[in-house]
């Protein structure tokens, strides 16, 4: 069993004279008072793969004995100064369940012992005016020893500053002030693993390509692919534990990914993206029946809240509850089974070395302001032909099934735009926006669409199971109404976005 927390802390050098150095930080904002205890004696061996796999992408991964919270600890990166810390109780070999969420980064390579790292930490607890622990202040003597590679060891001491649950991260800023000017400066290591690696002869380097023009479209495209690729793999923790959003934000990073390889056919190679595309659809695919299911269970649950309760007619409510619990046990299990696949680690391999070692065309090192105007143009063409069609439609689904498809378009032109803002700027960057309101417009439409397929099907399980259909009929009449509203705004919203003096200055 694992539990989770947020760590917000910070690292220092510390004084030359140790614990006698450390300022007093009675006063630093909230703290009223500082209180100290014992040292304890910590022993941690991290583990990783033979090639650093996890501490190149800034995860740790430690069995830790002695202090207060032994066991087996995962820290993942996050935003600015915190981590996410996944905890597992001690055992002799790494936990499986941890194992799982290190997948994305090791790809299933062996994990082994790389650095023993031992410490004697002396704790200051900085506390509030109520006697409440705001953060600890931690002074560490470290000795490091390399478990493999030639055994080299190190030793050092470092500053720790980390903030208790709940905590405000502005608090870091106030201590930090008062340490410098005490001469406390930031140490230059993340972590200790960072450090003791640095020190005892192992080097973590991610390889570049170096065949990219600075400042060319090549550069542009691939500074996108490698953020995005990025974060295709620091979500799937999260995706595997259920995490809110997550699902979500990992299918928009499959189709960033999609929709750059498609827009800059003429930056990279189609023979080499052409299958990684096909993969990523494949993985989006199974990532998307989640994803519809979670949208369209907050949808009707919502709108179910804001009916009068003369309106509620059976077991409405309940009946909601066993839709959404069957059918979401089955799509979460697919998607988790889609992660444990062999094909799904092909695919991040596959994508990581579409990233160093890239399938670049000529005009990969073209001048920005053609090549990828170029490509953000054709892609508004395409839109503007599955608007027309969409509109010039009658009615009913030939219409609704335009509006979809245009949608899909509005979005590839949205990500293109993404991708060439930081070498167009704010003409692409107004493009983009127009876009994303049209994509807004015709997502809300097809969800009221969506929406009616499913609240139909409640209706008939319902009147067959001997209950009112009436409600279900309420909530249809509404999603109806809405697509038909959302439907009449959508010339307004397009003339807007095909305003010809937003593409002026892209079309030279």
């Amino acid at each position: 069993m694992t539990q989770s927390k947020r760590e917000t802390e910070r690292k220092y050098e510390p004084p030359s004279d140790g614990v006698a150095g450390l300022p007093d930080l009675t006063g630093a904002g909230p703290v009223a008072s500082v209180t100290g205890g014992g040292p304890e004696e910590l022993d941690a061996v991290y583990h990783d793969t033979e090639d650093l796999r996890l501490a190149a992408s800034s995860v740790t991964l430690r069995r830790r004995t002695g202090g207060r919270d032994a066991g087996w600890h995962l820290k993942l990166p996050s935003a600015g100064d915190t981590r996410e810390e996944v905890s597992a109780p001690l055992s002799d070999e790494v936990p499986e369940s941890l194992r799982e969420l290190a997948l994305s980064r090791t790809r299933g390579a062996p994990l082994r012992p790389v650095v023993r790292i031992r410490s004697t930490r002396t704790v200051r607890q900085l506390r509030d005016a109520e006697g409440g622990v705001l953060a600890e202040l931690s002074l560490d003597e470290v000795r490091a020893e390399a478990t493999a590679g030639g055994g080299g060891r190190a030793a050092w001491a470092e500053l720790e500053v980390e903030l208790t649950d709940g905590v405000h991260a502005g608090l870091l800023d106030v201590v930090e002030k008062k340490l410098r000017k005490k001469g406390i400066v930031r140490a230059d290591s993340p972590s200790k693993l960072a450090r003791a690696l640095r020190e005892t002869g192992r080097s973590v380097e991610r390889s570049r390509p170096d065949r990219v023009v600075a400042g060319s479209p090549g550069a542009y495209v691939l500074g996108y692919l490698d953020e995005q690729v990025g974060k295709l793999v620091s979500l799937d923790p999260a995706v595997r534990r259920d995490a809110p959003d997550a699902v979500h934000q990992m299918r928009v990073t499959c189709r960033r990914l999609r929709s750059c390889l498609r827009s800059y056919r003429s930056v990279l190679d189609r023979r080499a993206t052409d299958p990684l595309r096909d993969e990523l659809r494949w993985l989006a695919g199974e990532l998307g029946v989640a994803r519809d299911q979670e949208v369209l269970s907050e949808r009707i649950g919502a709108a179910l809240g804001e009916l009068p309760g003369e309106l509620v007619l059976g077991p409405v409510a309940a009946r909601l509850r066993v839709w959404d619990v069957a059918r979401g046990g089955e799509v979460r299990s697919r998607t988790r089974e889609a992660l444990a696949t062999a094909r799904y680690l092909r695919l991040l391999d596959a994508l990581d070395a579409l990233v160093r070692q890239p399938p670049l065309r000529a005009k990969a090192a073209g001048k920005p302001a053609r090549v990828m105007a170029k490509a953000v143009l054709k892609e508004y063409g395409r839109l503007a032909g599955r608007m027309e069609e969409a509109l010039a439609q009658p009615a009913g689904r030939s219409r609704e099934t335009g509006l979809h498809e245009a949608r899909k378009a509005a979005k590839k032109l949205r990500y293109a735009a993404e991708v060439a803002r930081p070498a167009l700027g704010k003409p692409v960057a107004r493009l983009g926006k127009r876009a994303k309101a049209v994509q807004k417009l015709l997502g809300e439409h097809q969800d009221a669409v969506v929406a009616q397929d499913t609240l139909r099907e409640l209706a008939v399980a319902a009147h067959g199971a001997g209950e009112s259909a009436f409600t279900w009929g309420v909530l249809h009449g509404r999603e109806r109404a809405g697509a038909d509203a959302r439907q009449r705004e959508v010339p307004e919203v397009w003339r807007a976005a095909s305003d010809p003096a937003l593409r002026a200055p892209l079309d030279h």
